[in-house]
């Protein structure tokens, strides 16, 4: 097999095509969570509604992105790749005509699956298409680049809902389809040598019963009047995952990966943190639109300093961890969260976005770029040779899997917190028992946060120093 299934002169090509694509997949679910109070108006949908159209992306890509990596080498990367690329693009176009919840669940899902085998090809795109001695820049790049567009997308994302009138929020998918074009057109053809291994064989009843499994979890956690079946539906299913992954030739999670002590423990850690922060980002706009009198694109002030501080800080961070050992940085950066989410508890009743939240959520986002590197260091410092990648995906895949638990968790939180009265969690009102009640129930989602996030804490600082 060549070291680069594309010619030298399309390297760059094919590396833009890769930051393209990736940037659509990670800048979705923080501007959902922007454009969601003016979805749910315009739909009509109810809290647990909202909760699936987050939890259904979230299902699909954390189920199904390890079979998506198992697939591009199966059938080709690129290939794969621009599949996911189409099948992104088209559930884009259908959340952007959705005239229904339960069109946009659906359309949300297929958003997922096509992220699913989108996201795992782009960084394996870049390793193929580059020789050894070039794939760190050129991955330094990729991140960087990759790390702009997340910044910058929930404050477009922001401006089309506040300044697009009752079209702004469907602008906001319809931003995909020019990008995926382009991503599709700069990779067509540059691949000649990516064939696949027709020998390799893809995982797909794993993948139906994570999915099954997880998809029955959310619907518990979500759904307070689900059935008792459902509860244990999805403990029987997720235990036929775990005894399937055990016993087939070809599992998409290789459970012996999670013999290193190092990389079990950082996967609970990824578990914890991941669960705060997609808790906190996903109710705070709720909260912020429909109580505290703050636009869409003012939202987007408590979403850009994380962005920016975990690209700022992620090189320092990880190079202190190569002193001092990941542990350390991640225990201290999940202590800074911690406290910030305990400061937007203690202010939510007041509903201050400005001279409360922003501040904290910045501190947050502080701890943040102090964790990212280091705890992806840790990932790949506990998996042997050759299987790098497949510890990256697991650790992937675990803080998707720990957004979509945190979303359908915290809004039962929410939901009791707020209390049976009209008009409910949000939704839009301007009375002063909603402000009082929408900062009763945010409250409670920030000090759930802060108390997972003060545990990553003291989990990660049993993760050991590195071996020299």
């Amino acid at each position: 097999m060549p070291v680069s299934f594309c010619a030298e002169g399309d390297r760059r090509i094919i590396l833009w095509a890769a930051i393209l694509a990736s940037s659509m997949g990670f800048i979705d679910s923080s501007v959902t969570s922007i454009a969601l109070p003016a979805m749910r108006e315009a739909l009509g949908a109810s809290l647990p509604e909202a909760q699936w159209i987050n939890a259904a992306y979230l299902l699909a890509v954390s189920s199904l992105v390890l079979v998506g990596g198992a697939m591009g080498d199966r059938f080709g990367i690129a290939r794969i790749f621009s599949l996911g690329i189409l099948v992104f693009v088209a559930g884009s176009l259908a959340c952007a005509f959705a005239v229904s919840p339960g069109q946009m669940i659906a359309a949300r899902a297929a958003k997922g699956l096509g992220a699913a085998m989108m996201v795992p090809g782009s960084m394996a795109m870049i390793s193929r298409a580059y020789p050894r001695d070039e794939r760190g820049r050129a991955l330094g790049l990729w991140a960087g680049a990759s790390t702009l567009t997340t910044a910058m997308g929930p404050v477009i994302g922001g401006m089309f809902v506040t300044w697009g009138g009752e079209i702004g929020w469907r602008l906001v998918f319809g931003l995909n389809l020019p990008l995926g074009m382009v991503a599709l057109w700069l990779v067509r053809g540059r691949t000649p040598g990516d064939v696949g291994k027709p020998g390799v064989r893809v995982d797909l009843s794993g993948a139906a019963l994570a999915t099954l499994g997880l998809g029955l979890m959310a619907w518990v956690l979500t759904d307070a009047a689900a059935p008792i079946w459902v509860a244990f539906a999805s403990v029987a299913s997720l235990a036929a995952f775990l005894v399937w992954e055990a016993v087939t030739p070809t599992p998409m999670l290789r459970l012996g990966l999670f013999r290193n002590r190092t990389l079990a423990l950082t996967n609970v850690v990824t578990f914890v943190l991941y669960f705060a922060l997609n808790g906190v980002m996903f109710y705070l706009p709720m909260a912020a639109v429909t109580a505290w009198n703050v636009t869409a694109l003012e939202v987007t002030a408590a979403f850009l300093p994380i962005s920016l501080l975990i690209g700022v800080l992620s090189a320092p961070a990880g190079r202190l961890a190569d002193r001092w050992g990941a542990g350390p940085l991640m225990a201290a950066g999940s202590a800074l969260v911690a406290v910030a989410y305990a400061g937007l508890w203690h202010f939510a009743p007041d509903g201050q976005f400005w001279t409360h939240v922003v501040p904290f959520t910045a501190l947050a986002g502080l701890g943040l770029g102090l964790v990212v590197a280091p705890l992806t260091a840790a990932a790949m410092q506990g998996a042997e040779d050759g299987e790098q990648g497949a510890a990256s995906g697991v650790n992937n895949a675990v803080a998707r899997v720990a957004g979509l638990i945190a979303v359908a968790l915290l809004g039962r939180v929410a939901a009791e917190a707020y209390g049976p009265g009209a008009p409910g969690f949000g939704v839009t009102a301007d009375t002063p028992a909603h402000l009082a009640a929408t900062g009763a129930a945010f409250g409670s989602v920030a000090l759930s946060a802060s108390l997972m996030a003060a545990l990553a804490a003291a989990l990660a600082l049993l993760v050991a120093r590195p071996v020299r």
